[in-house]
């Protein structure tokens, strides 16, 4: 049993004046079944975004299990209480969103995306009430990690073991790279998870901010996943990018993620390998968005013309990518931690084929060193090197 999302969109009602005032009422229910990550339901967006991907309501009806006299109805429902037309529809046409539904539609996807992280905790969160209030004993591992479509996922392998594992709970926080470290740093979780690129050179972006907040010895990185980063863009790519050195050149409006967060700095990172100003980039210094997933919903919305993020991401948005990077998904927790029961049960589940899998169903990812206990040296070959020879060395070993 898990807690279910769902919200009653502008719910109206009457005051005195006969004027309907319309508010947003957002509910949760405890409910056996799936319900993953960041899905909230809805029935005015559900039915909306029916009609858009099937252009017909009869269409629309079948993918909704419903009637057409159902959603035919729903559809005027939600017109008298929007006070506006929702679905333009004639005899023998297809079924079309009229503008203001269009507009309604993808601003809701678009807050819904920023939200997905919260979201996500605020789930994480109810199911750790409810497994505490179920089973005392049930072991709960506190993570903050730099947001990720893949993580969700593996919380859900972590709850439902195989072969005798013990079941862990991942509370999980999802935050920027940095911030988790610091989280890790404060004692405010257990585990954090951060993701890097291959670099050999000490004197880089990542080797400036990674430093201060991890400690050879005292800190052990869990290999967890490689993934790949790379330039969001819409479809065909118009604008014709192919690096940071095209969206200067074409400023092209530029998505940035939030400070704080291991895709800004990567993103600083490639410009500076390029000798690129920031300032060259059009909007690169306008407040980040906090996920991978909002920064492609604005680039779907047109928004923006490119963003840079993971695969995955881009293509649930329909959107094209062009890599440019594959990095390192680590977890990173104090040495004594590893021996911990809740840890061990996380390196056996990263360590099971199951997890393999599941990364191999997402575009962009596959597991590399999941759940082998890794130093800082071996794992980031920048951080301690004699000479920039023999760090190249190091690094060229990699798989």
């Amino acid at each position: 049993m898990f807690p279910r999302l769902a919200a009653r969109a502008w719910a109206p009602r009457a005051d005195n004046t006969g004027v309907k005032d319309r508010g947003v009422h957002l509910q949760y229910s405890f409910q056996g079944g799936d319900q993953r990550g960041a899905e909230v339901q809805n029935p005015l967006f559900d039915l909306l975004s029916a009609v858009a991907e099937h252009g017909s309501i009869q269409q629309a009806a079948k993918a909704m299990g419903a009637s057409y006299r159902h959603v035919w109805g729903a559809c005027k429902h939600w017109e008298q209480v929007l006070g506006e037309p929702l679905v333009h529809w004639a005899q023998g046409q297809p079924a079309r969103l009229t503008p203001f539904a269009e507009r309604l539609l993808w601003a809701e996807k678009r807050a819904r995306s920023r939200l997905v992280p919260h979201i996500e905790a605020l789930r994480a969160e109810l199911e750790r009430v409810l497994t505490e209030a179920l089973d005392g004993h049930q072991q709960v591992l506190t993570v903050h990690a730099s947001h990720d479509l893949a993580l969700p996922l593996l919380r859900d392998l972590a709850a439902t073991p195989v072969d005798g594992d013990d079941r862990v709970h991942i509370d999980l926080k999802f935050a920027g790279s940095m911030d988790a470290l610091r989280a890790l740093a404060e004692g405010r979780c257990a585990v954090a998870g951060f993701h890097v690129p291959p670099l050999a050179d000490h004197r880089k972006l990542f080797a400036r901010a990674l430093k201060p907040l991890l400690e050879p010895g005292r800190h052990k990185l869990i290999g967890c996943m490689r993934r790949t980063q790379g330039l969001m863009v819409a479809r065909g790519n118009p604008l014709g990018l192919r690096g940071m050195a095209d969206v200067a050149a074409r400023r092209a409006r530029f998505v940035n993620r939030q400070q704080g967060s291991g895709t800004r700095l990567l993103a600083d990172h490639l410009l500076a390998e390029q000798d690129l100003e920031p300032e060259r980039i059009a909007r690169y210094f306008e407040a980040g968005e906090d996920s991978h997933v909002a920064v492609a919903a604005a680039v779907a919305a047109g928004v923006g013309d490119v963003a840079l993020g993971i695969e995955a991401a881009a293509r649930s948005f329909g959107l094209d990518f062009v890599p440019l990077v594959e990095e390192d998904y680590f977890f990173v927790c104090m040495a004594p931690m590893l021996e911990q029961p809740a840890v061990r049960s996380l390196r056996r589940v990263l360590q099971q084929p199951r997890w393999a899998q599941t990364l191999a169903t997402l575009p962009g990812y596959r597991a590399v060193h999941a759940g082998e206990v890794l130093s800082l040296t071996r794992a980031l070959p920048w951080w301690r090197f004699r000479t920039p020879k023999q760090a190249v060395t190091q690094a060229l070993r990699r798989p």
